[in-house]
């Protein structure tokens, strides 16, 4: 027994129910190879649980339904991360051809996906977020800067894993960077730069999981502390008083509902040298390799990854 409830091992009647789950990994975004890591890792975890499972590597739009379709599944677990497999489009595919799926539905993760609506969103419904502005070729590079306090984050508005993101801290830098950033994503914003602590909380099945503290020796937390270097810490629990975690939980809650997410996801947040938080981003595909953060904060309380996996897989059967 879990915080989840029963879930391994898994009853003849749920295997039966379950049928054929197709893993989708891959795909052609920015992030393949963090998503096949992701998608062999649950793959491997479907299987320790007794679950039929097939690996489609998705090659693009316009294969997708044809693989989906030969591929013969009764349901899918998306392990999709980036453009193509977290911004709704896959979830549209799956919609249409009446395939069950992980996480949440085509609207909640264009939503998510899109950095600069889902800070919009946050700001009109009142939730905390840091300034920011939307970027273009036009843009004055010193009235931004001065505006945002003199040192900032460029960010992409799609993409995921800290790709096309860079801290700035001159007009030229703030130039240089929109352009690298525009190459990648034809919206792109910059935010103010938070010297806070970094936190990060997984949601799966409405359960609220220990919030992780993230620290790095690296500039801020990119692609390479994420995924390459072996000395980023997790840390769980945080080192939050139990007020100040109880509020982090709460708010995540409330930023992951208010965009219709649901299932299983990750929010991720700054807080300024106050211990103020603000809401950088939700994932609804979150990275589910050995440097990720929703088994960290499962393993924190009791719930090993082939079980976390389950649960997910599980929620897609009727209630």
């Amino acid at each position: 027994m879990s915080i989840f409830g029963h879930t391994l091992p898994l009853s003849a009647d749920q295997l039966r129910q379950l049928g054929r789950v197709g893993v989708l990994l891959g795909g052609e975004s920015s992030e393949r190879e963090v998503s096949l890591m992701s998608g062999n890792a649950i793959l491997d975890a479907l299987r320790v649980a007794g679950i039929e499972t097939v690996a489609i590597d998705l090659k693009g739009n316009s294969a997708a339904i044809e693989q989906l379709l030969n591929a013969d599944i009764d349901r899918a677990f998306i392990a999709l991360h980036g453009p193509g497999g977290e911004d709704g489009r896959i979830q549209a595919v799956l919609e249409f051809l009446n395939i069950p799926y992980t996480g949440s539905d085509v609207q909640a993760s264009a939503l998510a996906m899109n950095k600069l609506h889902s800070k919009q969103l946050w700001r009109g419904i009142g939730l905390p977020t840091p300034d920011f502005e939307i970027l273009s070729p036009n843009s004055n590079w010193v009235q931004i800067l001065e505006s945002l306090g003199g040192s900032a984050m460029v960010k992409p508005a799609h993409e995921g894993s800290s790709i096309g993101m860079a801290p700035v801290s001159s007009a030229a830098e703030l130039a240089e960077a929109f352009t690298a950033a525009a190459a990648l994503d034809s919206s792109v914003l910059v935010e103010r730069l938070l010297t806070g602590a970094e936190y990060t909380v997984a949601i799966v099945d409405g359960v609220v999981l220990p919030p992780i503290r993230l620290e790095t020796d690296n500039t801020f937390y990119d692609y390479e502390a994420k995924y390459i270097d072996e000395d980023t810490r997790y840390i769980c629990p945080c080192g939050l008083s139990e007020s100040k975690e109880n509020e982090l939980k709460a708010l995540a809650l409330t930023a992951f509902n208010s965009l219709a997410c649901k299932g299983w996801g990750r929010v991720d947040f700054m807080a300024n040298e106050a211990g103020e938080f603000f809401l950088l981003e939700v994932n609804t595909v979150p990275g589910m390799t050995s440097h990720s953060l929703v088994p960290i904060a499962a393993a924190a309380v009791g719930v090993n990854f082939e079980g976390l996996v389950a649960k997910i897989i599980l929620d897609t059967l009727p209630s």
